[in-house]
């Protein structure tokens, strides 16, 4: 069982919001009745229909995507760049669950399950995140030590991590970081480091939960196995 507001949203035909919009205006019926009361929960044997046609469920779509470079973590962008949406051949109304930075490269996943991207997304799950961050300059280890232990980031102080460095390259006069965080705040590494003076260059998600880009190229995808996804919902 589930809110009708839900199903209408998941079997994409509208967003959550405009359901609602669409059941007080008397436009939904569930089992030939009009329903205009929010919360009225079905299940997958009532019929369902929005403005006179019936609807149905879609099947439960899942992806790994490489996401490279200049590519929008969204399914749609006002100035017309590419989202990742457009890397993936589906018809689902997949959407990322959460985000990557247009210059920034790596694991994203995608879905149309929202019950998953809600256990993903919710930050009291602390789901792994491990990056690789260039930056100039050689990466002190007294600032590894202070960003692991958490520090302040508009007003609130991050979540204890793993900031150690991976490498230095002389002729570059460049750090490569290692970085496992299990916040998903905005912009989170490049300010954590940034607020000691580092300037991030490249930003790399190379690991999410237990799912790694293997085998992958940038701007590939996969679809996640059974086992990948019920994996995912016992994180919760």
């Amino acid at each position: 069982m589930e809110r009708l507001q839900k199903y209408i949203s998941e079997c994409g035909v509208t967003s959550r919001r405009k359901a609602e919009d669409l059941i007080l205006s008397g436009k939904v019926k569930v089992n030939g009745e009009v329903v205009k009361i929010l919360g009225t929960k079905v299940n997958k044997s009532d019929i369902v229909e929005v403005n006179g046609k019936v609807i149905e469920g879609e099947k439960k779509e899942y992806y790994l995507l490489y996401k490279p470079r200049e590519v929008i973590s969204a399914i749609s962008d006002n100035h017309k760049r590419k989202v990742v949406t457009d890397l993936i051949d589906t018809k689902a109304r997949i959407y990322p669950i959460g985000r990557l930075d247009y210059d920034t490269t790596g694991i994203i996943l995608l879905t149309n399950d929202g019950t998953l991207s809600n256990i993903l997304s919710h930050p009291s799950h602390d789901i792994t995140k491990e990056y690789i961050a260039k930056v100039k300059g050689f990466f002190k280890k007294e600032d590894a030590t202070t960003l692991s232990n958490g520090i302040i980031l508009n007003g609130i102080k991050t979540k204890k991590a793993k900031f150690k460095l991976d490498r230095y390259d002389k002729k570059t006069d460049s750090s490569y970081i290692k970085v496992i965080i299990t916040e998903g705040r905005n912009h989170q590494v490049k300010d954590m480091l940034s607020s000691l003076g580092y300037k991030v260059l490249k930003l790399k998600r190379e690991k999410y939960a237990f799912l790694t880009l293997d085998k992958l190229k940038s701007g590939e995808y996969r679809p996640l196995t059974i086992k990948e996804v019920k994996a995912l919902y016992s994180l919760k």
